[in-house]
């Protein structure tokens, strides 16, 4: 973060500033976890229904803050602090990270979508990173906290600006986007993730176009051209759809499918062809690469540059991390998050592992609503009849994995918990065996992962 000064921080967030009558230092670093401080920065308690942050005030400006926001005013203000008052810390943090955004003219990328946020935005990333210096979403900091955090540790080296954002109500796409303000905005599918709180995949869509609402007049839309909902969408922006259908700007062909060593595949534009060798399986990825190609060449990115960003290109935490274990032993590690789409693409890419038995370890899916029951059941079928041999499903709502997989004739097991189904994951695991591990990010499977490594890695 550059610096800035106390005055320019109470002015972006509409403050009042309480603060000795002194010179005040400026800030270079924001925090909103008073177990996480950095000496001289500034502390924001946020609060939310289970925790107010305020309560942790005192000890975060005695551990070494600077000074901080705050909703209410402590009693006793230390003299050697400042304190900026303001009406609410959520919105005062989003209005200083859009004022803070405000000092880079550099080009914006915002990320949505159902499916793939992560995979996208890191495979934008490694693209533009063949000629920017990049700056990206770390982590799963896609959120009303993550998202100001993010454009807060914009530095002036950065060149390019790739920021990811979730949802899972309406009006929050609209919410991060009043912050980002995009060059370009890039929407990579309209699944069924949320559909509880957004009522159907129509509501779904309608909340992801949001995006489009504080995109630059002169802005880019990317889309997923095979996506039927947002082949709906229509507005004025420049438009690239990207995909198999033949009305794609960027138009896949030529799939070439090398099992957990990845993909092959040609991406075609008004401008270039590209051959492209993605190092992640799944041929969902070559849709990652068509859009990292639409962008890459509206930032005026070379054909080699494109072709070389896309071959560097690494998947972030648990999505379909290929673990190579003793005795031929295979792990796809791709736990970080499940929905019907998701599920789908991995049991395919579990499907076409050249190991000798294949073993789907899977759990609840959340926020999926009235379709929960069917959409666990489906999964389970699925398996059953892409061949995997055995099937483990973990969680309340995984019971109906169990009933799909049985009744399409799949060996199966239900356990309640993680740790209930270690031992057997663990015998299950046999050498030969390719092993899917996945499900929602509240089941914790990462965990099951470790379990499931030691003593073969």
């Amino acid at each position: 973060m550059q610096p800035m000064t106390v005055q320019e921080i109470t002015v972006a967030v509409g403050g009042a500033l309480h603060a000795p009558q002194r010179a005040l230092p400026a800030v270079s670093a924001v925090c909103t976890d008073s177990r996480e401080l950095r000496p001289g920065c500034l502390f924001i308690p946020l609060v939310g229904t289970r925790f107010d942050g305020h309560d942790y005030l005192a000890a975060a400006l005695e551990s070494g803050a600077a000074g901080c926001l705050c909703a209410r005013l402590p009693g006793v203000l230390q003299p050697d602090k400042f304190y900026i008052q303001v009406a609410d810390t959520r919105l005062a943090l989003r209005a200083l990270a859009s004022a803070y955004r405000d000092r880079f003219s550099i080009p914006f990328v915002q990320v949505t979508g159902s499916v793939g946020k992560t995979t996208i935005k890191e495979m934008l990333a490694a693209v533009l990173g063949a000629k920017l210096r990049v700056w990206k979403t770390p982590e799963n900091f896609n959120n009303d906290i993550g998202t100001p955090l993010t454009l807060l540790g914009l530095a002036p080296e950065h060149q390019a600006a790739v920021i990811e954002t979730g949802m899972n109500h309406f009006g929050e796409i609209r919410y991060l986007g009043e912050m980002v303000r995009p060059d370009i905005a890039v929407i990579s599918n309209v699944g069924d993730a949320h559909i509880e709180f957004l009522g159907s995949r129509e509501g779904i869509l309608q909340a992801k176009c949001e995006i489009l609402e504080n995109l630059k007049p002169d802005g880019l839309l990317v889309l997923n051209g095979d996506d039927s909902l947002l082949d709906t969408v229509q507005t004025a922006f420049q438009t690239v759809r990207c995909g198999q259908s033949p009305h794609c700007q960027a138009k896949i062909t030529e799939i070439a499918d090398h099992g957990v060593e990845g993909i092959t595949c040609t991406v075609t534009t008004e401008r270039e062809t590209y051959r492209l060798s993605i190092p992640a399986p799944g041929e969902h990825m070559a849709y990652s690469a068509a859009m990292a190609v639409a962008v890459g060449e509206a930032l005026g990115l070379s054909r080699e540059e494109i072709v070389r960003g896309v071959a560097a290109y690494e998947p972030a935490g648990s999505r379909m991390r290929v673990l190579r274990l003793a005795g031929g032993r295979l792990l796809l590690d791709d736990c970080y998050n499940a929905n019907p789409q998701s599920v789908t693409a991995a049991l395919e890419v579990l499907a076409k592992t050249e190991c000798e038995r294949k073993v789907a370890v899977l759990g609840d899916m959340g926020e999926l609503g009235g379709l929960t029951d069917q959409a666990h059941y489906n999964m389970g079928a699925l398996a059953a009849m892409l061949g995997i041999d055995f099937v483990a499903a973990i969680g309340e709502k995984a019971v109906r994995i169990v009933d799909g997989a049985a009744q399409s004739g799949a060996a199966t097991l239900h356990f309640s918990t993680k740790e209930e189904a270690a031992a057997e994951l663990r015998r299950q695991l046999e050498p030969g065996t390719a092993m899917l591990v996945k499900a929602s990010h509240a089941m914790r499977f990462g965990e099951l992962v470790e379990r499931l490594k030691e003593g073969y890695d």
